[in-house]
């Protein structure tokens, strides 16, 4: 085992999203490694064009590239709706920079976007003053999701916007294996009054104390709402056929035609929504269990050097959030993006079904992160 995956893997799991902002949970990243940021260029024009499906597709096709690419070894990583960041092994960079050239290819070619890529060495972040330290979030018994702390992953991004670290395209036509990635699911509508997207980011110069208070007090509001305001229905997403995701994945295939690729889709979705429409057991596969821990998995909050929330929530509750947030921007303490609309969109990563780690990433339908990401930046001039 490489020193990279023993210091991942050594990472205890903490299980109540509470203690997220407890200092101790979160362990530094060795020196020798590597970050990845990737998001999309314009993504606020494509969200104007009501192309979010694209624009989700885009960032969680940089986490299945770089997981494919490494052969399933666990690395630390964050779906952030308009693209993604994560941490590898020095062992892993240049597996990791095959893909990301590959990922930013493909989504130029085949999803008409353009993304930015990167690859920032942990050690130019600490050279800032700032630091990455990583934590294991288990939202379920099945699996957990990295959490980032110490600012430098902003620091890491806002690099990337400046052309710095920059990883350059790979050649035409090359493409990424984005095997186990889909969008079969409909868009989940809001059960509760909305959906509300949320990112919270420290003001510069925050005093660390009084940014783990506001945290822990915005946790604590949404913990009190039915299910932790989680925007996935207890029976799992509405599955259709065909799905709304169809061309989409289509394009994840590799070789031959897309028309074909197409039909292969078509025929296999019909066999899966048969399966679950019918609550069919095939092989090891059981649809209730996928169903249950479908719901389990859905990353709708996280961490990443800010907090990430993607909630189904009552008016009354948007208002408290909303509340708690202004004064806290009044005091200089935070900067902030809330977005509202009817209902969330969840893009999967199922390397395989029989398998209870498949990650299923969430997002706002209309508009989500990057629609938050605006109206964070527009806060701040």
């Amino acid at each position: 085992m490489t020193s990279g995956e023993s210091f991942y893997g050594g990472i205890s799991v903490f299980r109540g999203f509470t203690s997220l902002m407890d200092p101790t949970l979160y362990a530094p990243l060795p020196d020798d490694w590597s970050i990845g940021v990737a998001d999309i260029v314009d993504s606020t024009k494509a969200i104007a064009a009501q192309r979010y499906k694209a624009v989700n597709m885009a960032g969680a096709a940089v986490i299945a590239a770089v997981t494919n690419a490494l052969e399933g070894r666990e690395f630390p990583f964050v779906f952030g709706g308009d693209g993604a960041s994560f941490a590898v092994a020095p062992s892993d960079l240049d597996a990791a920079r095959e893909a990301l050239a590959a990922t930013a290819t493909w989504v130029r070619e085949d999803l008409d976007l353009k993304m930015r890529v990167a690859l920032v060495p942990v050690s130019a972040i600490r050279a800032q003053g700032l630091d990455v330290r990583v934590a294991r979030f288990g939202p379920s018994p099945n699996l957990s999701y990295a959490m980032f702390s110490g600012g430098g992953l902003a620091w890491a991004d806002a690099a990337m916007k400046r052309g710095e670290f920059a990883v350059a395209e790979a050649p035409s036509g090359t493409q990424p294996d984005l095997s186990g990635l889909s969008c079969r699911f409909e868009v989940m509508p809001a059960a509760r009054g909305l959906i509300l997207s949320v990112l919270v980011m420290p003001s510069r110069g925050a005093d660390s104390h009084a940014f783990r208070k506001v945290i822990e007090d915005i946790i604590h509001l949404v913990e009190r709402s039915p299910e932790g305001g989680r925007p996935v229905p207890p029976q799992g997403p509405p599955l259709k056929w065909p799905p709304q995701g169809l061309d989409f994945e289509a394009r994840t295939r590799r070789g031959g035609p897309l028309l074909a690729r197409r039909a292969g889709v078509l025929a296999y979705t019909l066999f899966v929504y048969l399966i679950m429409r019918f609550d069919l057991k095939v092989g090891g596969f059981v649809p209730n269990i996928y169903r249950r821990q479908v719901v389990e998995n859905s990353d709708f909050r996280k961490y990443d050097d800010g907090l990430r929330m993607i909630l189904d929530c009552t008016p009354q509750l948007e208002r408290a959030l909303s509340d708690r947030l202004a004064a806290a921007a009044r005091d200089g303490i935070v900067r902030y993006g809330l977005y509202q609309q009817d209902a969330a969109m969840m893009t999967c990563f199922t390397p395989s079904a029989l398998r209870s780690d498949h990650v299923h990433f969430i997002d706002g339908a209309r508009g989500g992160y990057a629609s938050a990401a605006t109206a964070l930046k527009a806060m701040t001039g």
